[in-house]
């Protein structure tokens, strides 16, 4: 049985029909018209289904993972930033179930890239975090192998933690977040507002720091010093066997890995740190997978 897992972000609507097996059959992906709020990040989700569906229509049903906090029994977003304007309060499985008559669950896009790094990951740690650094950094946690919602659906926002106090405002409405010192979006302002250099994307910062520009130096290294105390952080509120770091500032890593296992040592963090290897695929098979389960607690097979 095949099911659609879609991974809602800020600049992309990602999706695929994955197998049970896991194997992914089939991808689309559009990007996110935030500039219709609401209406328009549905009309985005749309877009990727319709095309999924019409390349195979025997899919058993759709598993979401968006950003923002999510009440995964309703299906509803309870929190969302600026990232994704109108998103709140959007029951999203009542609007997929209602327009393609399929099962529907949706989770934080955090959570499900912990769900699809654990699928796939041989030895399936029983405890474990995800932090994701991409246009804004999310984060989840797995207690025996089950993903924490929290009480009130924020557990693992580490994005949201306060940092740096009375620090940079973020759009959450507090100030000194790890969102604002640790996305991709943060690195690109910082060497911005500090140097005479401009780059559109982390990835060309994490270049010249490997080519060993001075000025790019400054303010990478500080950026892996912040990394290393909120994985030390992490790892002392947490104690995971395993902390995976995702998102897109992952796709850089072999010219700041390095750099940043050697800051770990400094914080003598004793949890084993794994770059994510699903990549911009953790989301959606995670998913994917989610929907089997709750298929599977139905009593349906898949």
């Amino acid at each position: 049985m095949n099911a659609i897992g879609i991974d809602v972000g800020g600049t992309g609507v990602k999706g695929s029909i994955i197998r049970e097996d896991g194997t992914i059959l089939y991808h689309e992906m559009v990007p996110t018209d935030i500039s219709q709020g609401r209406e328009g990040i549905l009309q985005s989700i749309y877009k990727v289904i319709d095309l999924l569906l019409h390349k195979d229509q025997t899919v058993i049903g759709i598993g979401i993972g968006t950003a923002g906090r999510v009440d995964r029994e309703k299906g509803e977003i309870v929190f969302a930033t600026a990232n994704l304007p109108s998103w709140q309060g959007t029951n999203v499985k009542v609007e997929i179930e209602t327009r393609y008559g399929l099962p529907c669950v949706v989770e934080n896009d955090a959570n499900a890239a912990l769900i699809g790094e654990l699928w796939k990951r041989e030895g399936n740690p029983e405890t474990a975090v995800m932090l994701t650094l991409g246009t804004g950094v999310g984060g989840a946690n797995a207690i025996n192998g089950q993903i924490l919602n929290g009480h009130h659906h924020q557990s693992g926002e580490w994005g949201h933690v306060v940092l740096v106090p009375n620090g940079k405002p973020c759009n959450c409405g507090k100030r000194g977040c790890l969102e604002q010192y640790l996305s991709g979006t943060a690195l690109v302002q910082a060497v911005l507002t500090e140097t005479d250099l401009s780059f559109r994307h982390g990835s060309e910062i994490f270049e010249e720091y490997s080519n060993g520009n001075q000025q790019v130096k400054q303010v990478v290294d500080r950026y892996l010093d912040h990394l290393a105390i909120a994985v030390y952080n992490i790892s002392v509120a947490i104690d995971p066997e395993v902390v995976f770091i995702g998102g897109g500032v992952i796709d850089s890593k072999s010219h700041w890995w390095p750099g940043f296992q050697h800051k770990l040592k400094e914080y003598f963090v004793k949890s084993s740190i794994y770059p994510a290897v699903l990549g911009n695929k953790a989301g959606m098979l995670g998913a994917a997978k989610l929907l089997f389960q709750v298929m599977e607690k139905r009593g349906e097979s898949v």
